[in-house]
């Protein structure tokens, strides 16, 4: 049978709905496991297509993107698609049993999804498990077509993937952990795509190297896709022009050091500038609370200019200390959107909803944690520990399906008392699924409060779904009196992934603008799995295009 030409297009636009201005961009993620050796031993790991990092998305601003992600491993396996918006696509999220049910093995899944309104650096991971230490890649989405970058065009750009790296199996370490009650064992080793450098006693290692020609300049696409760690990142004898975090563009700024937290990505110029040799590149943890344990091994890699023999000594580099939260606060307080006629900030001036949650950790009774005295760490927002259901949550709402979720998370804590100080007698938490509701198109101000109940730390917090503006930071407990008259209203940054600081607090802001549910969660992994999360559920609006979009045919089933 012919069909008439229009009846073609309406076809090709049922079928991509969201593709009207832009390319179809498709990618086949074979998910397999393939051995790898780093730091003197030999695992077997999981990844996509063969590699680690694992490969590139390239897309322009506009662009459809079509996955098909093949599960051919032992794993259930969803993938995220870290700060894409997923407008009314939240089929396409991936976090698994909010968004989907996980992909199981020998199964697959077609992951659909426009890049509306984002250029930058981006990235892709795992969301099931710990599988993300080494299920990883980069998303560029570089501007429409004739759109050039509001800054200088550099002579190249590079995607550079901080990480870590774990000798024993990670979900051998992190189920070891929960049976015990206590902190998993950190990481062996950090890497700079993939590779760890330099690691004394272990020779041949290999280590990456950014290839440079003197007086050009380089764009660095940089992403944290560490579990557990903050990040300091620095390049012997140079500094950085920072141009852009979690792909919104940002005034400008020079610094020699970079914080980058896990989940967060931040775009840099640098210039070759420097008499031709090899410089060190250094990663290195941050960390300012001196209970908790960190995997405080460098990660090392080399910037080698042209005509530069290998034998060339090496200039070197020392990170920052890992305690030190001056340069950290210097480099997080100089970042502040570009906020131009092409690319405002959009602020919410006004709050309907204004939202206090407790970010920190807890402990509960477990009969069977010999090693924890009976006991294990948890984590919570507003002291619930989030319950992972068994149903995907968007499918529940989707389908009116009950019993699943209530819609009862507190504004606020239920107990106040001095978060940073002195920790109350009860540690304890509740244990449930609870999500708070949002009208279509609400304002949304949301509090972040560190809590020192067993100890401080930053939280880097990632939110599903939205882009958020961090209007204010700030040290002890927050005072909805006079710390939100100090609230930046004209250019704060605009992030996916906000630090919160180590006995303190950070405020955003975000309009709920996008159906669905829509996971609010700590990027360090451990205290994810421990149930420092939530979620939001956000109503559909009442015009056409305010509505979630039906569920795709092959959604994997529970």
């Amino acid at each position: 049978m012919v069909f008439p030409i229009r009846i073609l297009v309406l076809f090709a636009l049922l079928a991509f709905p969201a593709c009207v201005h832009g390319a179809i961009r498709k990618y086949t993620f074979n998910v397999v496991t393939k051995q790898v050796t780093r730091i003197c031993s030999t695992k077997q790991i999981v990844t996509v297509n063969g590699k680690f990092p694992g490969p590139t998305i390239y897309a322009n601003e506009d662009d459809t993107i079509l996955v098909n992600v093949v599960n051919n491993v032992k794993y259930n396996v969803s993938i995220h698609w870290h700060g894409i918006r997923q407008l009314r696509t939240g089929w396409a999220d991936g976090p698994a049993y909010i968004t989907q049910c996980p992909i199981k093995p020998g199964h697959s899944y077609v992951y659909n999804f426009t890049v509306t309104g984002q250029r930058g650096t981006l990235w892709w991971h795992a969301h099931v498990l710990w599988l993300r230490a080494t299920v990883h890649g980069a998303i560029v989405i570089l501007p429409k077509l004739g759109l050039p970058y509001p800054f200088p065009k550099p002579h190249r750009e590079e995607v550079i993937i901080l990480g870590e790296w774990w000798k024993s199996d990670t979900e051998t370490v992190v189920n070891e952990a929960l049976k015990s009650g206590l902190a998993p064992n950190v990481s062996d080793a950090h890497v700079i795509n993939g590779h760890p450098g330099f690691v004394p006693n272990c020779p041949s290692q290999g280590n990456f190297k950014l290839a440079v020609e003197s007086g050009k300049t380089y764009m660095l696409r940089l992403i944290n896709a560490a579990l557990n760690e903050e990040l300091f990142f620095k390049i012997a004898g140079h500094r950085f022009t920072v141009v852009e975090v979690d792909a919104v563009y940002v005034k400008p700024f020079n610094t020699d050091t970079i914080l980058i937290a896990p989940g967060q990505t931040t775009t840099a110029l640098v210039s070759a500038a420097r008499p031709s040799g090899q410089y060190l590149i250094a990663a290195a943890p941050f960390q300012d609370s001196a209970v908790v344990a960190v995997d405080n091994r460098t990660a090392t890699a080399t910037v080698h200019y042209s005509g530069t023999l290998s034998a060339t000594p090496t200039k070197t580099t020392s990170p920052p200390p890992q305690n030190a939260t001056s340069v950290a606060n210097t480099f997080v307080n100089s970042l502040r959107s570009l906020n131009s006629k092409t690319y405002p900030a959009n602020v919410p001036i006004t709050v309907d909803h204004d939202l206090l949650f407790t970010v920190g950790l807890g402990i509960n009774r477990c009969h069977s944690c010999k090693a924890g005295n009976f006991s294990r760490v948890v984590a919570a927002i507003n002291n619930i520990t989030f319950k992972m259901p068994k149903t995907a949550l968007l499918q529940a709402h989707y389908f009116n399906l009950t019993g699943i979720y209530t819609t009862d998370f507190p504004a606020k804590p239920r107990r106040v008392f001095d978060f940073t100080g002195k920790p109350p007698s009860n540690l304890a938490t509740m244990k449930a699924t609870k999500l708070y509701k949002l009208p279509y198109n609400s304002t949304v101000q949301v509090v972040l409060q560190d809590t020192g109940n067993v100890a401080p730390e930053n939280h880097p917090i990632h939110l599903h779904g939205f882009n958020f503006f961090v209007v204010g930071l700030g040290t002890g407990n927050y005072n909805s009196k006079k710390d939100s008259n100090k609230f930046n209203l004209v250019d704060p940054v605009e992030r996916n992934t906000v630090g919160v600081p180590s006995g303190g607090w950070a405020a955003i802001r975000f309009r709920a603008d996008n159906p669905g549910v829509w996971f609010m969660h700590c990027h360090l992994e451990v205290h994810t799995t421990w149930g420092l999360k939530m979620a939001f559920l956000v109503e559909n609006g009442k015009g056409p295009n305010q509505s979630i979009r039906p569920p795709p045919s092959d959604l994997p089933k529970c």
